[in-house]
C-alpha cells in the first residue's frame, strides 16, 4: 500500500473520489453490451458525477484514518464506491417519492419519461421512466459492489468491510419499506425517528465510518465508539434534510419544496405539527398534507401551521441536541487529532447547511 501526502481538505478529497468514480465508469464503457442502447450508461455517468456532497465517502475515508489507516488510493476507491450505492438509493427514492427534481436537474425517471414523450413511443411514458430508472438504480448497486471489491485492498480487509457494507444495504431497504408503512399509518414521532435512523442516519454517517474503520482493522471498541458519534449526527443530518425539504430554497437544494408536502412524507416535523395542532389546524393539515394537487398557496399555509405549532422550533432544538451529543461522543473517542478535526468539520457540514 503506497502512502501519499495526507489531504485534509474536503474539496481535495472530493476531487479524488470523483477521479476514481470517473475512472471506474470509464472502464465500464468498453464492456457495455453490443446492441444495448447507451442511454442508461450515459445517463448514469452524468448523474453519478454531477454534484453531490460526497459525505458518505468522506466519512468512510475518515473512519479508516481514525483507525490508523494511511492515506492511499485503495481507501479512496473503496470510499468512492459508496457514492455509487448512494446513486442507487437516490434513484429508487425519487421513484418511490414521485420526485421530479434531483440536484437541480430532472430525476432519472423523469429523464426517461420525457425521452419517451419526445420520441412519441408507444405505451405509458411514466411507466417507461419508472421502469428504466429502476434498472439504472439496480446497475448502480451492482457497480458499487464491483468497485468496492476491486478497490485494491487485500481480500481479508475487503471481506471485513463488506460485512458492514451488507448490513448498511439491508438497513436502507428495510428503512425505505418502513417509510412506506409509516406513510399509510398514523405517522407518529417515534415511528418517524425510527425511519430516519434506519433509512438515512446510519447509512449517511455511522455505517460509512464503520466501513472505513473495519477496512483498517479497527477494534470492536472503536467501531462501537464511532456509532456513538455517528448515530446522533446522522439523525441530525436527516432532520435538517426534512426541514430543507419544506423550508429550503429550491435554487440551492436542487429539489422542490412541494414534493414532501404533496407526498405526505411522514417526517418528524410533520408528526410534531399534527400533535401540537388545534382543531382548525388539524383539519387543514388533513386537507392539505399529502394532497398531490397541492399548490404554492397551500404549501405556504402548511409552512405557517408548522411554524405556529412550534414544530419547526422543536426540530431545530432536536438537531442541536443530537449534534452536541455527537461531538461529546467524539471527544471521548480515541482517534488521531487530524481525524478528530476532520470529523468535527464534517459534523458541522452535515448539520449547518442549506442544501
Amino acid at each position: 500500500m503506497t502512502a501519499t501526502i495526507t489531504p485534509t481538505d474536503a474539496n481535495e478529497l472530493r476531487a479524488r473520489f470523483d477521479a476514481e468514480l470517473t475512472a471506474f465508469l470509464d472502464r465500464q464503457d468498453p464492456d457495455w453490451p453490443d446492441g444495448a442502447p447507451r442511454g442508461v450508461f450515459t445517463t448514469l455517468h452524468r448523474f453519478v458525477l454531477a454534484g453531490g456532497k460526497r459525505l458518505r465517502p468522506l466519512f468512510c475515508y475518515w473512519g479508516w484514518r481514525a483507525a490508523g489507516g494511511p492515506d492511499s488510493t485503495p481507501i479512496v476507491t473503496a470510499a468512492a464506491a459508496l457514492e455509487l450505492f448512494h446513486a442507487f438509493a437516490l434513484i429508487h427514492d425519487d421513484i418511490l417519492d414521485g420526485s421530479d427534481r434531483r440536484r437541480g436537474e430532472p430525476s432519472v425517471h423523469r429523464i426517461f419519461a420525457d425521452l419517451h414523450t419526445r420520441s412519441s413511443w408507444r405505451g405509458d411514458p411514466e411507466a417507461y421512466g419508472r421502469n428504466t430508472a429502476l434498472l439504472c438504480g439496480d446497475l448502480c448497486a451492482a457497480w458499487s459492489d464491483q468497485m468496492f471489491h476491486e478497490c485494491g485492498l487485500d481480500a481479508e480487509s475487503v471481506h471485513r468491510g463488506y460485512a458492514v457494507f451488507s448490513l448498511m444495504r439491508t438497513e436502507v431497504i428495510a428503512g425505505e419499506y418502513l417509510d412506506l408503512v409509516s406513510g399509510v399509518g398514523g405517522g407518529s414521532v417515534a415511528s418517524a425517528l425510527t425511519v430516519i435512523r434506519m433509512k438515512a442516519a446510519r447509512y449517511t454517517v455511522t455505517r460509512p465510518l464503520q466501513i472505513g474503520a473495519t477496512l483498517a482493522g479497527a477494534s470492536s471498541e472503536l467501531v462501537d465508539a464511532l456509532a456513538e458519534f455517528g448515530d446522533p449526527l446522522g439523525d441530525a443530518f436527516q432532520l435538517r434534510d426534512d426541514v430543507l425539504g419544506v423550508f429550503g430554497d429550491p435554487a440551492v437544494t436542487g429539489k422542490s419544496i412541494l414534493d414532501d408536502l404533496r407526498e405526505g412524507k411522514p417526517t418528524v416535523m410533520m408528526a410534531l405539527a399534527r400533535d401540537a395542532a388545534n382543531r382548525a389546524q388539524s383539519a387543514r393539515l388533513r386537507e392539505l398534507f399529502g394532497n398531490p394537487d397541492l399548490d404554492a398557496e397551500g404549501a405556504a399555509e402548511l409552512r405557517e401551521i408548522i411554524e405556529s405549532t412550534g414544530a419547526r422550533t422543536t426540530i431545530e432544538q432536536m438537531i442541536q441536541v443530537r449534534a452536541d451529543a455527537a461531538l461529546a461522543a467524539l471527544a471521548q473517542t480515541t482517534v488521531t487529532p487530524e481525524s478528530r478535526a476532520a470529523l468535527t468539520a464534517l459534523a458541522a457540514q452535515a448539520v449547518d447547511r442549506h442544501r
